[in-house]
């Protein structure tokens, strides 16, 4: 084996146990925090299809865009900022960036400006900026956050101008982007249409894809257990198994296989079938709140099942992970969570990252 591959970054995972019913319970800060999605994976044990209602809940997920070429300052325009980025549920980031070698930007739900860049486009911004955390004995990357819901960013005063020059004439930044917006009562969506109309776009839809599983090897389950023991799979290797199952890799450890030794964590039960659910896109955390809260009610009529499992994976190449925590890519750029849900309203959370990230909340 390459010694490249046998040298294993190091990686942080957390686990916890709550049940959703807990007042104290965070699942849906920890979801609403991880702002920038591109995969979500279900795996739902002795299923044949999906049910309408998640089915439905997946319908409903926002659309979004593909912006060719746009410079940032346009974000920065009195009406896109006054009635699209500081309205809150405003996402957008760099496509096609690569968060160690090029500049990425993104914008938040918070209405703050995270822009990633190197050496020589932070100087030549003039903006006030902290070295990366994630950079070389000499610094080669700087991150540059702008609150442009503070007072300080109205338009017209002394430091919004002060920026827009720096992004329309020092530094004239532009990028693709994919955008998505959560759509109120009160907004039409108007303004970031007129804006989209002057560039080249694309609007798209998250695509849901199903594959059923069939006669596989399934851990043993209990949610009081997250440690495992005798009768009960611990949280780690289970989140291995589900890692399996997502690749299609065999659990078998078959001896006429050459590619995986793979074998199914102790206890475990066969499952007749299974369905191996998977949506890709630009997902937001508003619809993937939703999708959890469908699958929190799937339980309500007796199941065949105990537990299913939602994976969701953030991009590798986003500056921030959660919230406003730095995110880097050294050899992966891992960033995503899981949640196990089991009948009783219990649920076990894991959230992983690379050793080029902050800690999870």
């Amino acid at each position: 084996m390459s010694p490249e591959l046998e040298r294993c970054s190091r990686n942080l995972l957390i686990c916890e146990k709550s049940n959703f019913r807990d007042e104290r319970a965070r699942y849906d800060i920890h979801v609403s925090k991880h702002f920038f999605n591109y995969k979500l994976s279900m795996v739902i044990p002795e299923c044949a299809s999906l049910p309408a209602c998640i089915a439905g809940v997946i319908q409903t997920f926002s659309s979004y865009y593909r912006v060719r070429d746009l410079p940032v300052y346009k974000f920065l325009q009195e009406d896109i900022l006054q009635k699209v980025v500081k309205k809150g549920h405003f996402y957008a980031l760099s496509y096609n960036t690569r968060i160690d070698e090029d500049n990425t930007i993104a914008f938040l739900p918070s209405g703050h400006l995270i822009m990633s860049v190197n050496k020589d486009t932070y100087e030549q911004l003039g903006l006030e900026g902290k070295p990366s955390q994630y950079t070389h004995r000499k610094v080669q990357r700087y991150v540059v956050n702008v609150d442009l819901t503070d007072k300080s960013m109205t338009p017209g005063a002394k430091t919004y101008q002060r920026l827009i020059t720096s992004l329309k004439e020092w530094v004239p930044l532009k990028s693709d982007f994919l955008i998505s917006m959560k759509m109120t009562a009160e907004d039409d969506g108007g303004a970031l249409q007129t804006l989209l109309s002057q560039y080249s776009f694309e609007e798209y839809r998250p695509t849901l894809q199903t594959h059923t599983l069939k006669e596989t090897p399934c851990p043993s389950l209990h949610s009081s257990n997250l440690h495992g023991d005798e009768k009960s799979c611990d949280a780690h290797r289970f989140l291995e198994w589900l890692g399996a199952v997502s690749m299609d890799i065999s659990c078998n450890n078959e001896a006429s296989s050459f590619l995986s030794t793979y074998v199914c964590p102790e206890p475990w039960s066969l499952m007749s079938q299974g369905l191996l659910c998977t949506v890709t896109g630009f997902l937001i955390p508003e619809d993937i709140h939703s999708l959890l809260l469908e699958l929190r009610h799937y339980f309500d009529q007796p199941k065949f099942t105990s537990w299913l499992s939602i994976t969701v994976h953030g991009f590798a190449d986003s500056p921030v992970s959660w919230g406003m925590t730095e995110h880097g890519f050294l050899k992966g750029g891992e960033n995503f969570y899981n949640f196990v849900c089991f009948e009783n309203q219990d649920y076990w959370l894991h959230m992983a990252t690379g050793s080029h990230d902050g800690c999870p909340p």
